[in-house]
């Protein structure tokens, strides 16, 4: 078992005791108006000591359920453990956020850019300096993210195969699905991987949209792990659900046939078979109307609600059991 000293944390250039609350500022650059933009980071410790639990989103500043998840946790005052450190982080990708971005304003996606470089773009710049200030500190790491662009994704931890610490984790949290996936080059939780810190990727709902129930799966998931690790207060309430996360091990994206309107047909979430009406597509002049049918058995967790699409997108990702899963189709959007 690991023993944790009851000992100052220096973090940021400041002195942080057991016991003590303190809010610091990651600050990295201005905006072209000199405007300074500094990035909060909320840092509760307990007066006994014990792990510390790093907390991000807004990795992507267009991911908002991520962010109302961290919100909602810090203002329920879940953050402060019963032992241990907690350090919270709800929008690490503030330019981004303030645009309602996905990336940077140099068009870089932060997550394709760590660990980071001292002196390439400002994505990077922000990698690095986070990679070396705060996430050594870090003995486990959450970060919670969103469907990019039109794509809702359905409640679900990431974790890569093989992995079966991390995996045991992943139950301790408890979504509605874990789903295996293998690590991105330059992502935050290949680099959480690299630095030997169990890091588990919370995937939900869609981006520049708030969903309740997306925002209490991640909150619940948060009290879960933090209760296994005994970080929890007393005064909170853990949760339980009799339903079992389902473990999808194999999966792919089914891609548009045909360019025009998309009308979805089944939630996220569901479980089809093979040849199940999924959708239609049409053109807007009404002599066109394909039905999409479900290629096999499985879970659909995630579903692209755009109204209009081209041929060749991703409209659904469904679990299978007899597909390898291919570079193209585990790609994250």
């Amino acid at each position: 078992m690991t023993e944790y000293k009851n000992e100052d944390l220096i973090l940021l250039n400041t002195k942080i005791s057991p016991g003590e609350s303190k809010t610091l500022n990651f600050s990295i650059a201005k905006l072209y108006t000199s405007t300074k933009i500094e990035i909060p980071v909320i840092v509760e410790r307990a007066a006994v000591p014990g792990p510390t639990v790093l907390i991000t989103a807004g990795i992507h500043g267009d991911e908002i359920n991520g962010v109302e998840v961290v919100r909602q946790f810090i203002a329920k005052k879940m953050n402060r453990p019963k032992r241990g450190t907690i350090i919270c982080i709800p929008i690490l990708n503030i330019f981004g956020f303030l645009n309602a971005q996905r990336e940077f304003p140099d068009g870089k996606d932060l997550n394709r850019k760590f660990p980071g470089t001292k002196h390439g773009s400002l994505a990077s710049r922000v990698a690095y300096h986070f990679t070396k200030e705060i996430v050594p500190y870090a003995d486990y790491c959450l970060d919670f993210h969103t469907g990019g662009a039109s794509r809702f994704n359905a409640a679900q931890i990431r974790v890569q195969p093989n992995d079966t610490k991390l995996l045991e984790l992943a139950k301790v949290f408890n979504p509605p699905f874990i789903v295996f996936s293998d690590l991105l080059k330059k992502s935050y939780r290949a680099t959480c991987h690299d630095l030997n810190i169990p890091s588990l990727l919370f995937e939900g709902g869609k981006s520049l949209e708030s969903d309740k129930q997306i925002a209490k799966h991640g909150v619940h998931g948060i009290l879960r792990v933090l209760k296994h690790l005994d970080m929890l207060q007393d005064s909170f309430e853990v949760p339980t659900t009799e339903t079992k996360s389902v473990l999808i091990e194999k999966s792919k994206w089914l891609r548009a046939q045909k360019s025009g309107l998309l009308h979805v047909k089944v939630p996220c979430h569901k479980h089809v078979v093979k040849g199940e009406f999924l959708a239609t597509i049409t053109d807007p002049y009404g002599t066109m109307r394909f039905k999409v049918l479900s290629p096999n058995d499985g879970y659909i967790i995630n579903v692209n609600q755009s109204p209009i699409i081209y041929q060749g997108d991703a409209i659904f990702h469904i679990s299978t059991e007899n597909t390898t899963i291919t570079e193209t189709e585990q790609e994250d959007f």
